[in-house]
Protein backbone atom coordinates (compact mmCIF):
# COMPACT_ATOMS: atom_id res chain seq x y z
CA UNK A 1 0.00 0.00 0.00
CA UNK A 2 2.81 2.39 0.96
CA UNK A 3 4.64 1.51 -2.26
CA UNK A 4 1.49 2.22 -4.34
CA UNK A 5 0.93 5.52 -2.53
CA UNK A 6 4.55 6.53 -3.02
CA UNK A 7 4.31 5.70 -6.75
CA UNK A 8 1.16 7.76 -7.08
CA UNK A 9 2.75 10.73 -5.34
CA UNK A 10 5.81 10.42 -7.58
CA UNK A 11 3.68 10.33 -10.76
CA UNK A 12 1.64 13.32 -9.59
CA UNK A 13 4.83 15.29 -8.87
CA UNK A 14 6.19 14.33 -12.28
CA UNK A 15 3.01 15.56 -13.99
CA UNK A 16 3.15 18.86 -12.12
CA UNK A 17 6.83 19.26 -12.97
CA UNK A 18 6.18 18.58 -16.68
CA UNK A 19 3.27 21.03 -16.72
CA UNK A 20 5.34 23.75 -15.04
CA UNK A 21 8.23 23.09 -17.42
CA UNK A 22 5.85 23.49 -20.37
CA UNK A 23 4.55 26.82 -19.05
CA UNK A 24 8.01 28.16 -18.25
CA UNK A 25 9.39 27.13 -21.66
CA UNK A 26 6.47 28.72 -23.53
CA UNK A 27 6.79 31.98 -21.63
CA UNK A 28 10.59 32.09 -21.93
CA UNK A 29 10.51 31.50 -25.70
CA UNK A 30 7.97 34.28 -26.18
CA UNK A 31 9.92 36.69 -23.96
CA UNK A 32 13.35 35.98 -25.39
CA UNK A 33 12.42 35.10 -28.96
CA UNK A 34 12.48 37.41 -31.92
CA UNK A 35 9.69 38.37 -34.27
CA UNK A 36 7.23 35.76 -35.38
CA UNK A 37 7.61 35.18 -39.12
CA UNK A 38 6.04 32.87 -41.68
CA UNK A 39 7.47 30.07 -43.80
CA UNK A 40 4.93 28.60 -46.18
CA UNK A 41 1.88 27.60 -44.12
CA UNK A 42 3.67 27.91 -40.77
CA UNK A 43 4.33 30.64 -38.26
CA UNK A 44 7.97 30.47 -37.17
CA UNK A 45 9.69 31.47 -33.93
CA UNK A 46 13.37 30.81 -33.25
CA UNK A 47 13.55 28.57 -36.31
CA UNK A 48 10.68 26.23 -35.37
CA UNK A 49 6.96 26.23 -36.20
CA UNK A 50 4.90 28.31 -33.79
CA UNK A 51 1.30 27.57 -32.79
CA UNK A 52 -0.97 30.11 -31.14
CA UNK A 53 -3.26 29.02 -28.34
CA UNK A 54 -4.79 32.32 -27.34
CA UNK A 55 -7.64 34.61 -26.45
CA UNK A 56 -9.37 37.90 -27.18
CA UNK A 57 -9.49 40.70 -24.61
CA UNK A 58 -10.52 43.89 -26.40
CA UNK A 59 -10.66 45.80 -23.10
CA UNK A 60 -6.99 45.62 -22.10
CA UNK A 61 -6.02 49.18 -23.09
CA UNK A 62 -9.15 50.72 -21.60
CA UNK A 63 -8.62 49.17 -18.17
CA UNK A 64 -4.86 49.76 -18.24
CA UNK A 65 -5.41 53.49 -18.85
CA UNK A 66 -6.61 53.64 -15.23
CA UNK A 67 -3.66 52.74 -12.94
CA UNK A 68 -6.09 51.54 -10.25
CA UNK A 69 -7.43 48.89 -12.68
CA UNK A 70 -4.14 47.63 -14.06
CA UNK A 71 -4.07 44.69 -11.68
CA UNK A 72 -6.94 43.15 -13.67
CA UNK A 73 -4.78 43.26 -16.80
CA UNK A 74 -1.88 41.62 -14.96
CA UNK A 75 -4.19 38.99 -13.47
CA UNK A 76 -5.66 38.16 -16.88
CA UNK A 77 -2.19 37.72 -18.38
CA UNK A 78 -1.00 35.65 -15.42
CA UNK A 79 -4.00 33.33 -15.58
CA UNK A 80 -3.71 33.07 -19.35
CA UNK A 81 -0.03 32.16 -19.13
CA UNK A 82 -0.74 29.53 -16.47
CA UNK A 83 -3.23 27.90 -18.87
CA UNK A 84 -0.73 27.76 -21.74
CA UNK A 85 -2.19 30.72 -23.64
CA UNK A 86 0.49 32.54 -25.59
CA UNK A 87 -1.30 35.06 -27.85
CA UNK A 88 -3.77 37.85 -27.04
CA UNK A 89 -5.78 39.83 -29.57
CA UNK A 90 -6.85 43.30 -28.47
CA UNK A 91 -7.78 46.76 -29.72
CA UNK A 92 -5.26 49.50 -30.49
CA UNK A 93 -8.08 51.93 -31.19
CA UNK A 94 -10.81 53.86 -29.42
CA UNK A 95 -12.14 56.69 -31.55
CA UNK A 96 -13.82 59.60 -29.72
CA UNK A 97 -16.51 58.62 -27.18
CA UNK A 98 -16.05 58.37 -23.41
CA UNK A 99 -12.77 56.38 -23.43
CA UNK A 100 -10.90 57.75 -26.44
CA UNK A 101 -7.44 56.90 -27.62
CA UNK A 102 -8.01 59.32 -30.49
CA UNK A 103 -10.04 62.41 -29.53
CA UNK A 104 -10.17 63.57 -33.14
CA UNK A 105 -8.03 62.91 -36.21
CA UNK A 106 -4.40 63.18 -35.13
CA UNK A 107 -5.24 64.25 -31.54
CA UNK A 108 -4.43 61.55 -28.99
CA UNK A 109 -5.16 60.83 -25.34
CA UNK A 110 -1.75 60.25 -23.76
CA UNK A 111 -3.24 58.55 -20.70
CA UNK A 112 -4.95 55.97 -22.94
CA UNK A 113 -1.76 55.47 -24.93
CA UNK A 114 0.10 54.84 -21.67
CA UNK A 115 -2.51 52.17 -20.97
CA UNK A 116 -1.56 50.47 -24.25
CA UNK A 117 2.11 50.84 -23.31
CA UNK A 118 1.34 48.94 -20.11
CA UNK A 119 -0.49 46.20 -22.02
CA UNK A 120 2.51 45.64 -24.30
CA UNK A 121 4.94 45.66 -21.35
CA UNK A 122 2.86 43.22 -19.29
CA UNK A 123 2.34 40.91 -22.25
CA UNK A 124 6.10 40.68 -22.62
CA UNK A 125 6.52 40.01 -18.88
CA UNK A 126 4.16 37.04 -19.07
CA UNK A 127 5.48 35.71 -22.38
CA UNK A 128 2.36 36.57 -24.39
CA UNK A 129 2.41 37.80 -27.99
CA UNK A 130 -0.10 40.42 -29.17
CA UNK A 131 -2.29 40.86 -32.24
CA UNK A 132 -3.26 44.55 -32.31
CA UNK A 133 -6.32 45.63 -34.31
CA UNK A 134 -6.27 49.19 -35.68
CA UNK A 135 -9.94 50.11 -36.26
CA UNK A 136 -13.43 48.66 -35.87
CA UNK A 137 -15.96 47.95 -38.59
CA UNK A 138 -18.70 48.60 -36.02
CA UNK A 139 -19.77 51.62 -33.97
CA UNK A 140 -18.34 50.18 -30.76
CA UNK A 141 -15.43 52.43 -29.71
CA UNK A 142 -15.95 54.63 -32.76
CA UNK A 143 -15.05 52.53 -35.77
CA UNK A 144 -15.51 53.44 -39.40
CA UNK A 145 -18.67 55.43 -38.57
CA UNK A 146 -16.62 57.84 -36.43
CA UNK A 147 -14.08 58.32 -39.22
CA UNK A 148 -16.91 59.15 -41.63
CA UNK A 149 -18.36 61.63 -39.13
CA UNK A 150 -14.96 63.30 -38.73
CA UNK A 151 -14.73 63.66 -42.50
CA UNK A 152 -18.24 65.14 -42.66
CA UNK A 153 -17.18 67.67 -40.03
CA UNK A 154 -14.49 68.79 -42.48
CA UNK A 155 -16.99 69.33 -45.28
CA UNK A 156 -16.97 65.92 -46.97
CA UNK A 157 -20.30 64.79 -48.42
CA UNK A 158 -20.57 61.14 -47.47
CA UNK A 159 -23.73 59.07 -47.71
CA UNK A 160 -22.64 55.78 -46.16
CA UNK A 161 -20.39 54.50 -43.40
CA UNK A 162 -18.82 52.38 -46.15
CA UNK A 163 -17.38 55.60 -47.59
CA UNK A 164 -14.70 54.98 -44.98
CA UNK A 165 -13.15 52.60 -47.52
CA UNK A 166 -13.40 54.97 -50.48
CA UNK A 167 -13.03 58.59 -49.36
CA UNK A 168 -9.52 60.11 -49.53
CA UNK A 169 -10.04 62.06 -46.30
CA UNK A 170 -11.16 59.08 -44.20
CA UNK A 171 -8.32 57.05 -45.65
CA UNK A 172 -5.82 59.75 -44.73
CA UNK A 173 -7.20 59.81 -41.16
CA UNK A 174 -6.76 56.03 -40.93
CA UNK A 175 -3.26 56.09 -42.41
CA UNK A 176 -2.24 58.71 -39.86
CA UNK A 177 -3.58 56.54 -37.03
CA UNK A 178 -1.61 53.56 -38.35
CA UNK A 179 1.55 55.65 -38.52
CA UNK A 180 1.01 57.02 -35.00
CA UNK A 181 0.48 53.60 -33.42
CA UNK A 182 3.32 51.86 -35.23
CA UNK A 183 5.76 54.66 -34.38
CA UNK A 184 4.62 54.88 -30.75
CA UNK A 185 7.52 55.01 -28.27
CA UNK A 186 6.56 52.83 -25.31
CA UNK A 187 6.99 54.90 -22.15
CA UNK A 188 7.56 51.74 -20.07
CA UNK A 189 9.83 49.56 -22.23
CA UNK A 190 11.52 52.32 -24.22
CA UNK A 191 10.92 50.36 -27.44
CA UNK A 192 8.92 51.64 -30.40
CA UNK A 193 5.96 49.43 -31.19
CA UNK A 194 7.21 48.70 -34.71
CA UNK A 195 10.45 47.36 -33.19
CA UNK A 196 8.90 45.28 -30.40
CA UNK A 197 8.75 41.49 -30.96
CA UNK A 198 6.09 41.24 -28.22
CA UNK A 199 3.69 42.26 -30.98
CA UNK A 200 3.00 39.30 -33.25
CA UNK A 201 0.91 41.05 -35.87
CA UNK A 202 -1.12 44.10 -36.87
CA UNK A 203 -4.74 43.74 -37.92
CA UNK A 204 -6.06 46.28 -40.43
CA UNK A 205 -9.64 46.18 -39.16
CA UNK A 206 -11.89 44.10 -36.94
CA UNK A 207 -14.28 42.31 -39.31
CA UNK A 208 -14.25 44.59 -42.38
CA UNK A 209 -17.58 44.63 -44.19
CA UNK A 210 -18.80 46.69 -47.15
CA UNK A 211 -22.42 45.83 -47.86
CA UNK A 212 -22.74 48.77 -50.28
CA UNK A 213 -20.39 46.97 -52.70
CA UNK A 214 -20.85 43.22 -52.53
CA UNK A 215 -18.74 42.76 -55.67
CA UNK A 216 -15.74 42.87 -53.33
CA UNK A 217 -13.85 45.52 -55.31
CA UNK A 218 -14.03 48.19 -52.60
CA UNK A 219 -12.64 46.01 -49.80
CA UNK A 220 -10.03 44.51 -52.12
CA UNK A 221 -8.74 47.96 -53.07
CA UNK A 222 -8.75 49.19 -49.46
CA UNK A 223 -6.82 46.19 -48.11
CA UNK A 224 -4.31 46.48 -50.96
CA UNK A 225 -3.69 50.18 -50.23
CA UNK A 226 -3.54 49.85 -46.46
CA UNK A 227 -1.37 46.73 -46.44
CA UNK A 228 1.19 48.59 -48.54
CA UNK A 229 0.98 51.54 -46.13
CA UNK A 230 1.61 49.38 -43.05
CA UNK A 231 4.53 47.59 -44.70
CA UNK A 232 6.08 50.91 -45.75
CA UNK A 233 6.38 51.75 -42.03
CA UNK A 234 6.98 48.37 -40.43
CA UNK A 235 8.66 45.40 -42.09
CA UNK A 236 9.25 43.60 -38.80
CA UNK A 237 5.73 42.48 -38.02
CA UNK A 238 3.19 40.24 -39.67
CA UNK A 239 -0.03 41.73 -41.03
CA UNK A 240 -3.54 40.35 -41.43
CA UNK A 241 -6.75 41.95 -42.70
CA UNK A 242 -9.15 41.01 -39.87
CA UNK A 243 -11.48 38.93 -42.05
CA UNK A 244 -14.22 36.64 -40.79
CA UNK A 245 -13.67 34.13 -43.59
CA UNK A 246 -16.69 34.73 -45.83
CA UNK A 247 -16.15 33.86 -49.48
CA UNK A 248 -17.10 35.95 -52.52
CA UNK A 249 -20.45 36.09 -54.31
CA UNK A 250 -19.90 32.97 -56.39
CA UNK A 251 -19.32 30.71 -53.37
CA UNK A 252 -21.98 28.58 -51.70
CA UNK A 253 -19.90 28.27 -48.52
CA UNK A 254 -21.26 31.37 -46.76
CA UNK A 255 -24.02 31.02 -44.14
CA UNK A 256 -26.28 33.58 -45.85
CA UNK A 257 -23.80 36.48 -45.76
CA UNK A 258 -22.90 38.75 -48.68
CA UNK A 259 -20.72 41.50 -47.20
CA UNK A 260 -18.20 42.44 -49.88
CA UNK A 261 -15.25 40.35 -48.70
CA UNK A 262 -13.64 37.25 -50.15
CA UNK A 263 -11.48 34.88 -48.14
CA UNK A 264 -9.38 33.93 -51.14
CA UNK A 265 -8.72 37.17 -53.05
CA UNK A 266 -8.43 39.36 -49.93
CA UNK A 267 -5.80 37.08 -48.41
CA UNK A 268 -3.82 36.84 -51.66
CA UNK A 269 -3.02 40.56 -51.49
CA UNK A 270 0.74 41.29 -51.19
CA UNK A 271 1.57 42.26 -47.64
CA UNK A 272 -1.13 40.08 -46.03
CA UNK A 273 0.99 37.47 -44.30
CA UNK A 274 -1.64 35.09 -42.98
CA UNK A 275 -5.36 34.40 -43.20
CA UNK A 276 -7.88 34.79 -40.40
CA UNK A 277 -11.18 33.18 -39.62
CA UNK A 278 -14.06 33.89 -37.20
CA UNK A 279 -16.82 31.46 -36.35
CA UNK A 280 -20.10 32.06 -34.51
CA UNK A 281 -22.58 29.39 -35.59
CA UNK A 282 -24.85 30.37 -32.68
CA UNK A 283 -25.15 33.85 -34.23
CA UNK A 284 -25.09 32.88 -37.90
CA UNK A 285 -27.45 29.88 -37.75
CA UNK A 286 -29.94 30.93 -35.09
CA UNK A 287 -32.70 28.67 -36.43
CA UNK A 288 -30.49 25.57 -36.39
CA UNK A 289 -30.12 23.21 -33.45
CA UNK A 290 -26.83 22.68 -31.68
CA UNK A 291 -25.82 19.61 -33.70
CA UNK A 292 -26.41 21.33 -37.04
CA UNK A 293 -24.38 24.30 -35.82
CA UNK A 294 -21.52 21.95 -34.93
CA UNK A 295 -21.79 20.27 -38.34
CA UNK A 296 -21.54 23.67 -40.01
CA UNK A 297 -18.54 24.59 -37.86
CA UNK A 298 -16.74 21.38 -38.73
CA UNK A 299 -17.19 21.98 -42.45
CA UNK A 300 -16.34 25.70 -42.08
CA UNK A 301 -13.04 24.86 -40.40
CA UNK A 302 -12.04 22.07 -42.79
CA UNK A 303 -12.83 24.17 -45.87
CA UNK A 304 -10.74 27.13 -44.70
CA UNK A 305 -7.85 25.00 -43.49
CA UNK A 306 -7.75 23.29 -46.90
CA UNK A 307 -7.93 26.58 -48.81
CA UNK A 308 -5.27 28.18 -46.63
CA UNK A 309 -2.95 25.24 -47.26
CA UNK A 310 -3.47 24.56 -50.95
CA UNK A 311 -4.77 27.83 -52.42
CA UNK A 312 -3.36 30.64 -50.26
CA UNK A 313 -0.33 28.67 -49.05
CA UNK A 314 -0.34 30.79 -45.90
CA UNK A 315 -0.97 30.10 -42.19
CA UNK A 316 -4.55 30.29 -40.91
CA UNK A 317 -5.37 31.71 -37.49
CA UNK A 318 -8.88 31.34 -36.05
CA UNK A 319 -8.98 34.74 -34.37
CA UNK A 320 -12.51 34.55 -32.89
CA UNK A 321 -14.79 31.73 -31.82
CA UNK A 322 -17.04 30.97 -28.88
CA UNK A 323 -20.48 30.07 -27.63
CA UNK A 324 -22.71 32.40 -25.63
CA UNK A 325 -24.34 31.53 -22.32
CA UNK A 326 -27.27 33.64 -23.59
CA UNK A 327 -28.11 31.01 -26.20
CA UNK A 328 -31.39 29.17 -25.56
CA UNK A 329 -30.76 25.92 -23.66
CA UNK A 330 -27.06 26.77 -23.20
CA UNK A 331 -24.97 24.29 -21.27
CA UNK A 332 -21.27 24.16 -20.46
CA UNK A 333 -21.24 20.75 -22.14
CA UNK A 334 -22.33 22.37 -25.43
CA UNK A 335 -19.61 24.99 -25.12
CA UNK A 336 -17.05 22.28 -24.38
CA UNK A 337 -18.17 20.41 -27.49
CA UNK A 338 -17.59 23.50 -29.61
CA UNK A 339 -14.16 24.19 -28.09
CA UNK A 340 -13.13 20.56 -28.52
CA UNK A 341 -14.24 20.59 -32.16
CA UNK A 342 -12.24 23.75 -32.87
CA UNK A 343 -9.16 22.61 -30.98
CA UNK A 344 -9.15 19.11 -32.47
CA UNK A 345 -9.25 20.49 -36.03
CA UNK A 346 -6.36 22.83 -35.24
CA UNK A 347 -4.34 20.11 -33.50
CA UNK A 348 -4.80 17.52 -36.25
CA UNK A 349 -3.81 20.03 -38.91
CA UNK A 350 -0.78 21.17 -36.91
CA UNK A 351 0.33 17.62 -36.15
CA UNK A 352 0.40 16.83 -39.87
CA UNK A 353 2.16 20.05 -40.85
CA UNK A 354 -1.02 21.77 -42.05
CA UNK A 355 -2.01 25.42 -42.24
CA UNK A 356 -4.09 25.72 -39.04
CA UNK A 357 -1.82 27.67 -36.74
CA UNK A 358 -3.99 28.24 -33.68
CA UNK A 359 -7.21 29.58 -32.21
CA UNK A 360 -8.13 32.60 -30.06
CA UNK A 361 -11.40 32.26 -28.16
CA UNK A 362 -13.69 35.21 -27.48
CA UNK A 363 -13.30 36.45 -24.76
CA UNK A 364 -11.17 36.34 -21.59
CA UNK A 365 -12.14 38.29 -18.47
CA UNK A 366 -10.69 38.53 -14.98
CA UNK A 367 -12.73 38.35 -11.78
CA UNK A 368 -14.85 41.42 -11.06
CA UNK A 369 -15.37 42.42 -14.71
CA UNK A 370 -19.04 41.56 -15.06
CA UNK A 371 -19.77 44.85 -16.85
CA UNK A 372 -17.59 43.69 -19.76
CA UNK A 373 -19.41 40.38 -20.10
CA UNK A 374 -21.24 39.64 -23.35
CA UNK A 375 -22.17 36.00 -22.81
CA UNK A 376 -19.03 34.64 -24.44
CA UNK A 377 -16.69 35.51 -21.57
CA UNK A 378 -14.56 32.96 -19.75
CA UNK A 379 -12.92 33.56 -16.37
CA UNK A 380 -10.12 31.01 -16.07
CA UNK A 381 -9.88 31.27 -12.28
CA UNK A 382 -13.41 29.85 -11.97
CA UNK A 383 -11.99 26.46 -12.95
CA UNK A 384 -14.64 25.43 -15.47
CA UNK A 385 -14.33 22.35 -17.66
CA UNK A 386 -13.85 24.75 -20.59
CA UNK A 387 -10.80 26.21 -18.86
CA UNK A 388 -9.36 22.69 -18.57
CA UNK A 389 -9.90 22.12 -22.31
CA UNK A 390 -8.12 25.41 -23.05
CA UNK A 391 -5.13 24.35 -20.97
CA UNK A 392 -5.01 20.91 -22.59
CA UNK A 393 -4.86 22.49 -26.04
CA UNK A 394 -1.85 24.56 -24.99
CA UNK A 395 -0.02 21.41 -23.91
CA UNK A 396 -0.89 19.58 -27.14
CA UNK A 397 0.36 22.38 -29.38
CA UNK A 398 3.52 22.63 -27.29
CA UNK A 399 4.18 18.93 -27.93
CA UNK A 400 3.76 19.50 -31.68
CA UNK A 401 6.31 22.31 -31.49
CA UNK A 402 8.71 20.03 -29.62
CA UNK A 403 8.37 17.32 -32.28
CA UNK A 404 9.16 19.77 -35.09
CA UNK A 405 12.08 21.19 -33.10
CA UNK A 406 13.51 17.69 -32.62
CA UNK A 407 13.13 16.95 -36.33
CA UNK A 408 14.97 20.16 -37.10
CA UNK A 409 17.76 19.25 -34.69
CA UNK A 410 18.06 15.77 -36.24
CA UNK A 411 18.30 17.33 -39.70
CA UNK A 412 21.03 19.68 -38.45
CA UNK A 413 22.89 16.77 -36.83
CA UNK A 414 22.67 14.66 -40.01
CA UNK A 415 23.89 17.59 -42.08
CA UNK A 416 26.80 18.21 -39.73
CA UNK A 417 27.66 14.51 -39.68
CA UNK A 418 27.62 14.41 -43.50
CA UNK A 419 29.91 17.45 -43.62
CA UNK A 420 32.33 15.85 -41.12
CA UNK A 421 32.36 12.61 -43.09
CA UNK A 422 33.01 14.47 -46.35
CA UNK A 423 35.85 16.33 -44.66
CA UNK A 424 37.33 13.07 -43.36
CA UNK A 425 37.06 11.40 -46.79
CA UNK A 426 38.77 14.39 -48.43
CA UNK A 427 41.55 14.22 -45.85
CA UNK A 428 41.96 10.50 -46.47
CA UNK A 429 42.23 11.10 -50.22
CA UNK A 430 44.76 13.81 -49.62
CA UNK A 431 42.50 16.67 -50.71
CA UNK A 432 43.58 19.89 -49.02
CA UNK A 433 40.69 21.70 -47.23
CA UNK A 434 39.73 25.05 -48.74
CA UNK A 435 41.18 28.01 -46.84
CA UNK A 436 44.36 26.27 -45.71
Amino acid sequence: MKKTLASSIFLLALLILNHNTFLETEAAESRNGGFITTSGVHFMLNGSPYYANGFNAYWLMILASDPSQRSKVSTAFQQASSHGLSVARTWAFSDAGVTPLQYSPGSYNEQMFKGLDFVVAEARRFGIKLVLSLVNNYESLGGKKQYVNWARNQGQYLTSDDDFFRNPVTKSFYKNHVKTVLNRYNTITGVMYKNDPTIMAWELMNEPRCTSDTSGRTIQAWITEMAAHVKSIDRNHLLEAGLEGFYGKTSNQNPGFDIGTDFISNNQIPGIDFATLHSYPDQWLTSSDDQNQLNFLSNWLRTHIRDAQYVLKKPLLLTEFGKSVKDPNFSTYQRDQLFNLVYNNIYLSAKHGGAAAGGLFWQLLAEGMESFGDGYDIVLSQGSSTANIIGQQGRRLYQVRKIFARMRNVQRWNKARAARRAQWLNWKRGVKPIGN
